[in-house]
Parts: structure tokens; sequence; C-alpha cells
């Protein structure tokens, strides 16, 4: 057996994914040589870990710097009472590697900018953006189109949940989306500070995780030029058309913000 080939536990485990036929054996072969990384393991990046490590992808690698707060287990729910002032990366990587032993998890225990982005982002087939920072998207955002990477995007305010993806096979980068506006000329407050549901984050980051494998596995339907609104509140969704820039696709490098 080849280290591409399903051994018979994994065909087990993953049997239900294997039955649709859109994905099958040779998709979950694509999903358990991919290697994704997830920037955040915040709110959107606990669903989103868990999915995909739960989906057999291969590789799965957090970006996260910060601690567990138990002003947050309301909707990080990779964590626990017990794991407060506690990286984040290290009880993510505990807990996924329960959730699932035959994936590989590491983790960079750091904060991703211009000088180590380009580095850190090479080695992925994928790059979910899971951040709750502006800046932050834009600098991954920009590392994908220099490195040609697809990015999954997510973003949540109050009971509205945003999902696409950008710089997909030449589609809309998350400038032709969002052009770079200067933080301070951001006017709406991150979602931390206007207060959210729990469960608003779990969708979103489920939705996140479901165009990776999409991307992976070769789907159709993928939300390039598209960005996916809906509200928790009222039950709306929405597909939004999102126009290709050409000069935005014309990064050389990274820029400090």
């Amino acid at each position: 057996m080849t280290g591409d080939e399903l051994s018979p536990r994994e065909i087990k485990r993953y049997r239900k994914q294997i039955m649709i036929p859109e994905i099958g054996i040779e998709g979950q072969q694509k999903l358990k040589k991919s290697a994704v990384l997830v920037v955040g393991a915040g709110g959107l990046g606990c669903p989103v870990l868990q999915y995909l490590v739960a989906a057999g992808v291969g590789k799965v690698a957090i970006v996260e710097f910060d601690m567990v707060d138990e002003a947050n287990l309301q909707r990080q729910v990779l964590y626990g009472s017990n794991d407060v002032g506690k990286l984040k990366s290290i009880i993510a990587k505990n807990r996924l590697e329960h959730l699932n032993s035959l994936v590989q998890i590491e983790i960079f225990n750091l904060r991703l900018d211009a000088t180590n982005s380009l580095r850190i982002l090479k080695n992925f087939d994928v790059i979910v953006d899971a951040t709750d920072n502006l800046e932050t998207r834009y600098i991954i955002n920009d590392s994908c189109v220099i490195l040609d990477k697809p990015m999954v995007h997510g973003a949540i305010y109050k009971f509205e949940g945003q999902v696409s993806v950008f710089n997909y096979h030449n589609g809309p980068t998350y400038r032709c989306y969002n052009p770079h506006a200067k933080a301070g000329d951001y006017k709406n407050p991150a979602p931390a500070d206007v207060g959210l549901t729990g469960v608003l984050p779990g969708i979103t980051g489920t939705y996140m995780a479901n165009e990776v494998i999409k991307i992976i596995t070769g789907m159709e339907g993928v939300l390039t030029g598209k960005l996916l609104v809906f509200n928790i509140l009222n039950n709306s969704f929405r597909l939004l058309k999102i126009n290709n820039v050409p000069e935005n696709h014309n990064i050389k490098e990274l820029k400090a913000f």
C-alpha cells in the first residue's frame, strides 16, 4: 500500500463520505493527500478545524498565538473551562488528535504577519481565513495571490455570516471584494465588541469547511466570484456577485500594514 492509498481503517472510518459519488475513493484519497492551513483557532476556526480533521484531510495546520479566555468559551468549542489561560494552539492540537489520530496536526504558535506569511503558507494547498482582524486578512490574501493558493474566507457580524472563496482558478481576490482601507477607516466594530450567539460562528465555520472539501475533491459549486450571506435571525440567504479586478492579481510582495 502506498502512502496515498486508503487503509482498511480509513475506508471504514470515512465510508459515509466515500459513498457520495462526488467524493468516492478518489476524492477521499485527495483529502488524505492534502494539506490545509487554518489561520485562527477562535469561533470560526474551531468548527473549521473539527470538520476538516473529521473528514480526513491528511495534514491540518493551525496558526494561533492567543490563549483561551473564559469569555470566549460560549463559541470556541474546542476548549473547556480547565483550558483557560492556556495556549489555544496546543489545546486545539490535543483535541484534534483525539478526534482523529489519522490526521497530522501542525501548529504555528505565532501571529501571522508580512514577515512570516509567505514562508508558512507556501507548503499548503488551501488557506483558510478564520481571523477577525482586517489587516491579517489582507496579508493572507496577498500571500495567496503571490503563491497562487485558494483562500477560503468567513466573517460574522451580529446575526449575519459571510463565506466566500478567493483567488481560486484566477477568480476574484479578497481585495476585489473589499478594497483596502486604513484600519482607522473601518467603521464596523469587531464581532467580539458587539456580541454574537455561539451558533453563528459554528454555522459559518461549517460552511467554510465545506468549501475546503469541495475545492480539494474537485466538486462543482465552489463559492468563487460569489459571497454567501445568511442571517440566522430571519433565515435569509443571499448570493452576491463579486467582480474580478485584474490589477488585484498583480501583487508581487507583501507590505506591512
